[in-house]
């Protein structure tokens, strides 16, 4: 009879679907029968001693334990995500809630829940995300050395290096963003990746950005994390949204190398042996000047669909790298390394050396030719992509 009358009551209270709220928690769930209940109940206790108009959203990933049916007890409003993953689970708790603040958080016990206070008040008072730290307070177990010591530390100075964050954890999954925030970051990540993604596409929006310290309690159940797989998830998305590290910088190297290798004419002798670097010269060029284009292109094309911002990069190309220059550029190598064969081809007919040496000759001809046709495509590609 208790237990009727409790479930009554609930139902008579909770909001029309429809209805906005202040805050949504939402929780991702994937077999946390252990935990969810009470990380429920401490949300829901957080919303009755705050006065805050609230719904805690448990989003079930498939869990094959009675995660869902203990999370729906202890009051939440349970959905379920058939697309597996981290990000996926959250993205589709986010899509669904109410309130016009969002907290993001687990559902294993790791997070107190009883006082979102610190997390809420900065976006009540105009942040547009509330980050939590929990580098000052871990529990005893609750996090790995590998984790505490090497992999947070590291993707957060890869962000900081990428974006400009100055986010200290940024792997903390206790979050609160407003729902503005959210529409502006239009997020896609379905993994673990997608903290990573929030914090990049909020500094490359200038969104304000608070951070604030929170205790980190060890997890009740069997983590889901996966130390290499998830870190690798996180570098590749790093990496794959940043061309000017990934492209543009390891370019920039290899021309000046292959330009460096070039000056030595005649090659370096060593003993007995004699290195000829003009060949490696001309293939620092090739892999460096296919990289410069790549990274152009992807750059161009990030800044076209509002990835990244207009920048130094995209103006200095708009200014001195139309196509018409870069045809021209790439004429110009063909014709030098088309000439530079000719050379060749006169020295084998006639028998005069003409003071040149074959293999090094030969090593810039097929070098300039193979650059020229791969700037002529790619200025088409840059083009193309860059079309307004």
């Amino acid at each position: 009879m208790t237990t009727a009358t409790t479930t009554s009551r609930r139902r008579r209270t909770e909001p029309a679907a429809t209805e906005r709220l202040d805050v949504s928690v939402v929780l991702p769930c994937l077999d946390e029968e252990e935990a969810v209940a009470g990380c429920v109940a401490d949300a829901l206790a957080w919303f009755e001693q705050s006065g805050v108009k609230g719904e805690v959203i448990v989003v079930d990933n498939g869990s094959t334990d009675r995660s869902a049916e203990e999370a729906q007890r202890a009051g939440a409003r349970v959905i379920a995500e058939r697309r597996r993953g981290y990000g996926a689970a959250h993205l589709r708790g986010f899509a669904e809630a109410r309130g016009e603040i969002i907290v993001m958080a687990d559902a294993d016990a790791t997070y107190d829940l009883r006082n979102l206070d610190p997390l809420v008040e900065p976006v009540r008072n105009g942040y547009d995300m509330t980050v939590g730290n929990r580098m000052g307070n871990i529990a005893p177990g609750a996090m790995t050395w590998s984790h505490r010591v090497i992999g947070t530390p590291a993707i957060s100075f890869l962000l900081k290096l990428f974006t400009g964050s100055k986010i200290g954890d940024s792997q903390c999954g206790l979050r609160a963003f407003s729902r503005d925030a959210y529409e502006r970051m239009q997020l896609r990540s379905s993994g673990m990746e997608l903290a990573s993604e929030m914090i990049m596409k909020a500094f490359r929006r200038d969104m304000k950005v608070a951070e604030t310290p929170i205790t980190y309690a060890a997890r009740q159940g069997e983590t889901k994390l996966n130390t290499f797989r998830d870190g690798w998830r996180h570098l590749r998305f790093l990496l794959l949204n940043t061309p000017l590290y990934l492209f543009l910088m390891p370019g920039i190297v290899l021309v000046i190398a292959g330009l460096l290798s070039l000056t030595a004419v005649g090659g370096v002798t060593i003993g007995s042996l004699t290195w000829q670097p003009v060949f490696a010269g001309g293939m620092l060029l090739i892999v460096g000047t296919n990289a410069l284009m790549i990274g152009t292109a992807s750059h161009m094309y990030m800044a076209s669909r509002g990835i990244i911002a207009e920048d130094g990069i995209t103006r200095f190309y708009r200014r001195y790298f139309n196509l018409e220059g870069l045809l021209g550029l790439a004429g110009i190598l063909l014709l030098a390394g088309i000439g530079l064969d000719g050379l060749i081809f006169y020295r084998w007919v006639t028998g005069n050396s003409l003071g040149i040496s074959t293999l090094e000759t030969a090593a810039l001809a097929q070098s300039a030719i193979i650059i020229g046709a791969n700037l002529a495509l790619g200025a088409f590609l840059a083009a193309l992509i860059d079309v307004e």
